[in-house]
């Protein structure tokens, strides 16, 4: 096809005797343009296999030395003075095609009202969505042409931040699982922390049940958070106080005072032997909980005048103990408040190796997988990840040879819009990688169901979205507010979205297009049950005695 249109094309992007005209502009707006179609020419494209006027199909408007690349965003009728109906569109201009070759975002020099409309070739599309910077970066096919592959751009996609968006049975997480194994299919060496809130792409055996990750082995490391462990003394001086301070107890000013002096105190007594100079209360240093404990409750029953008068801390830590007591005597918290393995200062570089690929054996994917751990914490533990990607390329030198994506599954769970103290780290954490975060070379894209729940500030820096089905109408408003550069057309189209089916726009895609997300091979642990086929056949037996075990193990 590509030899054809050349031998007859003057240019790459030139007029071709294979394009034909199938109508004439009527109006022009700074938005969109109106367009009669011809019977003539709609029905000599209908010989060649081509429906015009279909909406989200592509057509250009022909000029001297540019031609401007528009879209079908309506279809309708209307009667001329003869009362003969009249077949019309309404497009949405996407850029320009220089008949010396490429692609241009934008419209530089708008058609006149009486312009030509013309069919586009495959070969011209082909260029446009098969250029990709650096990578051959690919997760789909055009919706109306499923021959030609929609390259995206990369480095714009992982490195300025990004978000998969879209309701629960629209094939999120597939897309999720074909983004991520177009990535190592094209980019091997990538460093990619998926935060997996459920349990749908990591290793896991449960009950002689395996559950392998959809990426290579050799590529993959699957953590969960025992396994991992995310120590209570690499938490910061501020997630630690949201983890054990009531923020409306009346003593809250008094016991962070107290923690931040005894903190920094009991972290300089536990490292003086690394010779480590000036500590502050977020020094990444381990400290013993046992003393800090032993601290609190002497404030807790400090007196003076030999025990006739109570200190000014006398009685001020009662919640703080209760909290922290409730925490040390709960084994689903071990994996934070009793390390077994992260238990000294000199195990951070190994757990920050293991966090960004690097420990052994290296991975090019580190997957983490948090769905035991209490939905109380969960958001900290997300607000720990996340600040330790960060820091980990804050303080790295090289930082620019050693980019970061972090993967945030189930953002409404732990980046909520509206202000909730129980999500303030995980919050400030996110919000921190989204606006400070590509000059370190740590990217982010976030994944929700509901947009509309997810922090303005982290979507409103999100420079690409892939946009699957979307319904609900305050979540289609949020969305259309968020993104750079929406077509109406574009947007009307994500109620009518079949599943695995999205629109890309925003700086990752050439411009706005609609397509066929690739299936994953193989697919994510995600899958939608056949409740007719349960039902009506009986399915496996279930064993409610291991039901229950698990449940007491906290395995799943």
């Amino acid at each position: 096809m590509l030899e054809t249109v050349e031998s007859v094309s003057r240019e790459p992007n030139g007029p071709s005797s294979e394009d034909i005209r199938v109508g004439v502009l009527v109006e022009v707006t700074g938005e969109s343009f109106s367009a009669r179609l011809d019977t003539a020419g709609t029905e000599a494209a209908a010989a060649k296999g081509m429906t015009v006027g279909q909406v989200g199909s592509y057509l250009k408007i022909r000029s001297a030395t540019r031609d401007t690349l528009v879209m079908v965003d309506r279809s309708y009728r209307v009667t001329d003075k003869q009362g003969q109906p009249v077949q019309m569109v309404q497009l949405s201009p996407l850029g320009e095609l220089p008949h010396s070759g490429g692609f241009e975002r934008g419209v530089s020099q708008y058609p006149a009202s009486d312009a030509d409309l013309y069919t586009i070739q495959e070969a011209n599309l082909e260029n446009i969505f098969n250029t990709s910077e650096g990578a051959e970066f690919h997760i789909g096919q055009l919706t109306s042409f499923d021959s030609i592959d929609v390259h995206m751009d990369a480095s714009a996609f992982f490195g300025r931040h990004s978000a998969i968006l879209g309701q629960s049975g629209s094939g999120k997480s597939w897309t999720v699982t074909s983004v991520i194994q177009s990535a190592l299919r094209s980019m091997p060496q990538a460093h990619i922390i998926l935060l997996d809130m459920h349990g749908e792409y990591c290793d896991k055996e449960v009950n002689g049940i395996i559950s392998k990750a959809p990426f290579p082995a050799d590529l993959t490391r699957s953590f969960r958070a025992d396994e991992l462990e995310f120590p209570y003394w690499l938490l910061s001086f501020s997630e630690f106080c949201e983890l054990v301070i009531n923020s409306e107890d009346e003593h809250a000013s008094v016991q962070m005072s107290y923690l931040r002096s005894t903190l920094t105190r009991l972290k300089e007594e536990s490292n003086a032997h690394l010779g480590l100079g000036h500590i502050t209360v977020d020094s990444p240093l381990y400290y013993s909980i046992k003393e800090l404990m032993d601290n609190i409750k002497s404030a807790n029953r400090a007196a003076t005048d030999f025990g006739k008068k109570k200190s000014p801390l006398n009685g001020k830590f009662d919640q703080v103990m209760v909290r922290l007591e409730g925490l040390m005597n709960d084994t689903r918290y071990d994996f934070m408040m009793k390390p077994s393995k992260r238990n000294a200062t000199e195990k951070l570089p190994d757990l920050m190796r293991d966090l960004v690929g690097l420990g052994s054996p290296s991975a090019s994917i580190t997957i983490l997988d948090l769905s035991s751990v209490p939905f109380d914490v969960a958001p900290l533990v997300c607000a720990q990840i996340g600040r330790l990607a960060y820091e980990f390329n804050y303080w790295n030198p090289r930082c620019t040879e050693f980019p970061i994506f972090l993967v945030c599954e189930e953002a409404h769970e732990y980046i909520p819009r509206e202000g909730m103290a129980k999500f303030n780290e995980a919050r400030r954490a996110m919000e921190r990688i989204s606006k400070n975060g590509r000059k370190y070379g740590v990217g982010l894209c976030v994944v929700s169901q509901r947009p509309a729940d997810v922090s303005e500030t982290v979507l409103a820096q999100c420079s690409s979205f892939l946009c699957l089905r979307i319904s609900n109408p305050d979540d289609q408003a949020y969305v259309r507010a968020m993104v750079p550069d929406a077509a109406r057309g574009t947007f009307s189209a994500l109620t009518s979205l079949s599943k695995g089916e999205a629109v890309i726009l925003g700086e990752a895609a050439a411009m706005p297009v609609r397509l066929k997300v690739r299936m994953p091979d193989p697919p994510p642990n995600s899958v939608d049950l056949d409740y007719a086929g349960k039902w009506r056949d009986g399915g496996l037996p279930i064993d409610v005695d291991q039901m229950v075990a698990n449940w007491h193990a906290q395995e799943r």
